[in-house]
């Protein structure tokens, strides 16, 4: 009952005060917009990024039409076409790892950079960066294989920060460096568990972390024992939840 009435507590109040997050950056403030999931809505001047977007595009019906969309793998809760459809983003370029561009309808191809694993491009004056995103331990019955999804390292204004997309604490953690803010999924059996998704917020070593994706066939992770594992080995990470499933509320 503890943990249960823990976790109303924190959504109920990560849901008036973290609806909207705002990170300041050099050049403005990025205004970071949880919709559910692991989809979000950063606008950042006058531009409008989309990552993950999926679900009823109602849901993005008070944000302009994306000016740019990353996509971290092919899975439903990741890539929807009848979602890019909803929001207009036939005209925006994408940027995708290769699984998600075989499976993009060519309504989406227009304007599509294919970014493996370890590859940086610029666009719209930021810097993206692929990173690894794979379960770990590798294994046959993996959700997620090696070398197929990405994460992303995105530099914005001066500001670094990571989207893990869906991944385990893989051993390439330990070169993701200098990050200020870090979405960091936890779910089983997709991703990782607690314990290591706190382990691989102290390795990363973030100013900020957000526990994201943390919904699985169990239902929510514990994020009150995620905090205090973090909080055990580094009180200078700072924990924010965001409100990313607002119907559970």
């Amino acid at each position: 009952m503890k943990n249960a009435s823990f976790f109303v507590m924190i959504m109920l109040v990560s849901f008036s005060a973290y609806a909207q997050e705002i990170c300041p950056t050099n050049n403005g403030d990025l205004k970071i917009y949880p919709i559910q999931h692991a989809s979000m809505v950063w606008e950042w001047n006058d531009l409008t990024l989309y990552i993950d977007p999926v679900g009823d595009p109602a849901a993005y019906a008070n944000f302009a039409a994306p000016d740019l969309v990353l996509i971290t793998h092919s899975h439903g809760d990741h890539l929807s076409k009848l979602t890019l459809e909803g929001i207009h983003a036939e005209s925006a370029p994408f940027i995708v790892p290769q699984e998600v561009a075989d499976k993009m309808s060519e309504a989406f191809k227009s304007d599509l950079t294919i970014l493996p694993n370890g590859e940086i491009t610029e666009v719209l004056d930021m810097e993206i960066e692929a990173v690894p995103a794979y379960n770990y331990p590798v294994t046959e019955t993996s959700h997620h294989k090696k070398g197929v999804g990405n994460g992303y390292i995105i530099t914005i204004g001066g500001k670094r920060i990571y989207i893990s997309g869906d991944t385990g604490n893989m051993p390439e953690m330990s070169e993701i460096k200098n990050i200020d803010r870090a979405f960091l999924c936890m779910n089983l059996p997709y991703t990782m568990d607690i314990d290591e998704a706190a382990k691989a917020t102290l390795i990363i070593n973030p100013k900020i972390v957000y526990p994201y994706h943390y919904r699985g066939t169990g239902g929510f992770s514990d994020l009150e024992k995620f905090t205090a594992l973090v909080h055990d080995k580094n009180k200078d990470i700072e924990v924010r939840v965001l409100a990313w499933y607002p119907k559970a509320l």
